[in-house]
């Protein structure tokens, strides 16, 4: 035993991170990570009441990118969902300013929601959305009301409660309202975070290394899924928890 070379701190850390990678890409049948038991508990009556219903994936959805994103941050997401039954012509990628401010987002992505209920004639679209993506979903839902045009919010490493990381680019008006404690934060975090009867859902990671705290993205009131490890970007290629967030719209 004692002539066994020792292995280095992060040479065993690697290993360790390679073993876990492994075990999530041969388990992409369970979740990524544990969902707290709060918003579990809370959802507990509309998941028994959905439970022997067959999964749709006749919803729209709709996809809101983060700080400097665009549609083509969505094209694995968009391939993940076909995947998984939806046709393309239910899949819509909202673009918007990065830099302008985050309520005339919020406004745009309102008007956007109705153009494609119009087109699909759905009642309800599905949002998924990453990153600042979560502060446009979040003002629409809450304070423009629109959690009654939305079935199914999944948020994706969203800003939901800011990132100090935005102290970064203070010039914009839009990382401005993603610091924390700004006043649009207060906006959208104070009384109920989760509104109406939209199922709300979140991932987030330790890993992530831009939302900073990185439990910012957890909404009181939603299925909150802690995933094990995961960068901020990676999760747009993760189809992993890609997949778990399609089988969750469809539920």
């Amino acid at each position: 035993m004692g002539s066994t070379p020792r292995r280095s701190p992060r040479r065993l850390l690697g290993v360790l991170a390679a073993s876990a990678v492994a075990l999530t890409l041969f388990s992409s049948a369970t979740t990524a990570g544990a969902a707290d038991a709060p918003a579990a508990a809370k959802q507990t009556t509309a998941a028994k009441a959905t439970a022997a219903q067959p999964l749709s994936t006749s919803t729209p959805v709709v996809f809101v990118h983060g700080y400097t994103g665009n549609a083509s941050n969505w094209v694995t997401a968009m391939s993940v969902f076909r995947a998984n039954g939806w046709s393309s012509s239910n899949l819509f990628a909202y673009e918007y300013n990065s830099y302008g401010n985050n309520v005339t987002n919020a406004q745009g992505l309102a008007t956007y929601v109705n153009t494609v209920k119009a087109r699909t004639g759905a009642s309800k679209v599905a949002i998924v959305n990453h990153s600042m993506g979560g502060l446009v979903s979040q003002y629409y839902l809450k304070v423009l009301g629109g959690n009654t045009s939305v079935s199914h919010l999944a948020s994706i490493a969203g800003a939901n409660h800011g990132t100090t990381y935005a102290g970064a680019c203070l010039i914009y008006t839009t990382c401005q309202q993603m610091y924390p404690g700004s006043s649009f934060i207060s906006q959208i975090s104070s009384g109920d975070e989760t509104p109406g009867s939209t199922k709300y859902a979140t991932w987030y990671s330790a890993c992530d290394g831009i939302i900073i705290p990185y439990t910012s993205t957890r909404l009181d009131g939603a299925t909150n899924n802690n995933v094990l490890c995961q960068t901020h970007i990676g999760y747009l290629t993760d189809t992993v928890v890609l997949g778990q967030i399609a089988r969750f719209v469809a539920s």
